[in-house]
């Protein structure tokens, strides 16, 4: 019995922390966030999707991102549901 309600308890966890997953407004956050939140990108390449926003205006789309040197659509479509493109 006590097996059953610690492996209900845990499902519950990961459940909540599923549903949980933080979006990230590539057109605000910072590099640090981008990198701790999406997959496949790290420091380097969240420091080059702001340098590239800053230097070229906010993204129109998520697709957009792929216009920085280093993301391509293979990150784009892992990462999705994660992305967020504020006007």
């Amino acid at each position: 019995m006590k097996n059953i309600v610690i492996s209900i308890l845990m499902l519950c966890v990961f459940s909540i922390q599923t549903v949980n997953a933080e979006t990230v407004d590539i057109n605000k956050a910072d590099a640090v966030t981008i990198s701790k939140n999406l997959k496949g990108i790290g420091l380097k390449k969240a420091k080059k999707i702001v340098a590239f926003r800053l230097a070229n205006g906010p993204f129109r789309s998520i697709e957009d991102i792929t216009k920085v040197k280093g993301i391509g659509s293979k990150i784009v479509e892992l990462n999705k549901s994660e992305i967020v493109v504020s006007k």
